[in-house]
């Protein structure tokens, strides 16, 4: 599905130069569960945003299904209709309502399928517990049942690929857990999904694969049981060591 060759960013805030991504090279397989991980700056979230043209590269290609996805503005807008994304912040509009918030990007894509779109937001709703919330603004919502919402708002778009930018590092700890749990209900239905996250126990249940990244490189590239069990760099085996009682 994505193909990530070369890919280097660099972001320059006047005489400073910081080199975010470096040479990485990666391809993402359809119906893959991929989770990227390692210490803050690392690039992971900057990894991430280019796989929808979020940031746009330095230098280095992302294709999607064999095209550029940066080669046109228009090119770009399909892609975004296929990968959704669901952010750390959960960006809901406070002034729509729940159902507004979901239904937003239907009616603007596709309007002339509106009521297929406002069925499917209502079964999305009730399958996650929270029909009863689709009239009720995001201020009056826990933290864990917004997340829950941005995810819904992704998935009534039919999207070939979800991508999770640390979907639980805004949440209360007991919020957390209703999060992953919906995440790894999303997993097990075949959807490719790629996700950044902190929750190391959370990657090596649900992740088949891993993308270690340390200082803007991805220095490992294998399935989560052999990360967990074998790391090959010392950044990786230092990292699990620190770490080792949330795994």
């Amino acid at each position: 599905m994505f193909t990530i060759s070369n890919l280097n960013k660099t972001f320059v805030d006047g005489k400073t130069k910081l080199d975010v991504l470096k040479n990485i090279n990666v391809n993402i397989k359809k119906g893959e569960k991929i989770a990227i991980i390692g210490p803050s700056g690392s690039g992971k979230s900057t990894l991430l945003r280019c796989l929808n043209g979020l940031e746009v590269p330095s230098s280095g290609r992302v294709l999607f299904e064999g095209a550029d996805i940066n080669s046109s503005e228009k090119h770009l807008n399909s892609v975004r209709k296929k990968v959704g994304m669901v952010f750390q912040k959960f960006n809901l509009f406070p002034n729509l309502t729940v159902f507004e918030n979901i239904m937003l990007s239907p009616k603007i894509n596709y309007p002339k399928e509106i009521k297929k779109y406002e069925k499917k937001s209502l079964e999305l709703l009730k399958r996650i517990g929270l029909l009863n919330k689709k009239d009720t603004y995001p201020f009056n919502l826990s933290g864990g049942q917004q997340q829950r919402i941005a995810i819904v708002r992704s998935l009534v778009m039919n999207p070939e690929v979800l991508l999770f930018d640390e979907p639980t590092s805004a949440l209360d700890p007991e919020m957390i857990l209703e999060v992953l749990l919906l995440i790894e209900d999303l997993a097990n239905t075949g959807l490719t999904m790629v996700i950044v996250t902190h929750e190391l126990s959370f990657a090596k249940k649900v992740a088949s694969r891993i993308l270690f990244m340390s200082e803007g490189e991805v220095l490992e590239d294998t399935s989560s049981q052999e990360f967990f069990e074998f790391p090959t760099s010392s950044r990786a085996q230092e990292f699990l060591n620190k770490l080792s009682y949330n795994i």
